[in-house]
């Protein structure tokens, strides 16, 4: 086994890390010295590395109808259930886009499940209605998941999808839907949901047309260790083969799998959150994602101490403070903050806080 020293130096000395050695520093390398060395990088990365930046969005849901019924979801309603489902209204939108803006806030993250019954023409219509509305405000909208889906049901590419959508309004991608991009995990935990490759093609697609996205993963379900290791990889290779005039992946966020009344935890498979194993993945994701530049942390889901300590580990983002949130909150999380408590956590770690928008660019 090649020494943790030698590895540590390695990439100090600006050399990518293979997926072996990375793998022997998840599995080995004190969590103290490999949060300093991911530090380290941070600072190398970041001109102003004593800068952590934070965002005001909102995160309206278009509908809970899905046909992909994933097992860790408690969001989701199945279409025969039509007594819960819900179609956001364009008035709902205009008003909660409204009070968005009064709060400062420049962004809306549209997001829902994979309805069977809203195709093309419904998002495009949605879309120029809100940019009609809003002219100024960024759509983060949808994620590959629902662009193949609604590519399927439309009977068009997903390259045609993204660029109408595009054409439409649509501003950036979130990189939702990922979980851990191993076809394995997939089958136990969204077996309905579309495969890896389809969900790397719609990155790809997305980037050769500049729209710009960020990369997730939910981790500790039912993954191997191997696994989030080969899912960091996978990011780094899709953002190293993008076209040099498109900015790819703006971020990547890691998020703890929280099972509280799903059917993965039915099944046995429980949140197990460790604060050491949380710090361990933010370390090792700023070390092998050395060409991505933001490593966010999550207040919502791992608490403010944990995030805090995050900013030592690699992170320099702290995310959003979500004036609306379902879909991790109906799973168990409920940690938010607003704009005051937002710079507050940022400088009691020693950090000066800096509001930006979807692209990193400060506001």
């Amino acid at each position: 086994m090649v020494a943790i020293d030698k590895i540590f130096q390695s990439i100090l000395e600006g050399r990518a890390i293979t997926k072996e050695k990375a793998l022997v520093l998840y599995l080995n390398a004190p969590c103290g010295e490999i949060a300093y060395v991911a530090d380290e990088l941070r600072k190398k990365v970041k001109k102003d590395s004593n800068i952590v930046t934070w965002q005001i969005d909102r995160n309206i849901n278009t509908t809970n109808v899905c046909i992909s019924s994933c097992r860790f979801c408690n969001f989701h309603r199945k279409p025969h259930e039509t007594d819960k489902h819900f179609i956001t209204p364009i008035d709902e939108y205009i008003k909660k886009t409204e009070e968005l803006i009064k709060k400062g806030g420049d962004q809306i993250l549209l997001q829902g499940g994979l309805h069977p019954k809203l195709g093309i023409q419904y998002y495009e219509s949605l879309f120029r209605e809100l940019k009609a509305a809003f002219p100024k405000i960024k759509l983060n909208a949808l994620g590959a998941p629902e662009i193949s889906h609604i590519a399927r049901i439309s009977s068009i590419s997903t390259i045609e999808t993204l660029s109408r959508l595009k054409e439409a309004g649509l501003d950036t991608l979130p990189g939702a839907g990922a979980e851990i991009l191993s076809n394995r995990v997939r089958k136990i935990i969204s077996p309905a949901k579309p495969s890896v490759e389809e969900w790397i093609r719609v990155m790809r697609e997305a980037h050769s047309l500049g729209i710009p996205s960020t990369a997730t993963m939910m981790y500790g379900s039912v993954e191997s260790i191997e696994e989030r290791i080969d899912h960091l990889f996978i990011l780094r290779e899709i953002h190293e083969q993008k076209p040099a005039s498109s900015i790819g992946f703006t971020a990547f966020i890691p998020w703890i799998y929280l099972s509280r009344g799903t059917e993965l935890e039915r099944m046995g498979y429980r949140t197990k959150f460790s604060a050491t194993e949380y710090l361990r993945i933010i370390a090792i994701s700023r070390i092998i994602l050395y060409n991505i530049p933001n490593i966010q942390a999550s207040i919502l889901t791992v608490g403010i101490p944990t995030a805090q300590m995050a900013l030592h580990s690699g992170a320099n983002d702290l995310g959003s403070i979500l004036l609306e949130e379902h879909v991790v909150s109906s799973a168990g999380k409920t940690c938010r903050v607003d704009q005051a408590m937002m710079e507050s956590v940022i400088r009691g770690a020693g950090f000066t806080p800096r509001l930006r928008d979807q692209l990193y660019n400060y506001r």
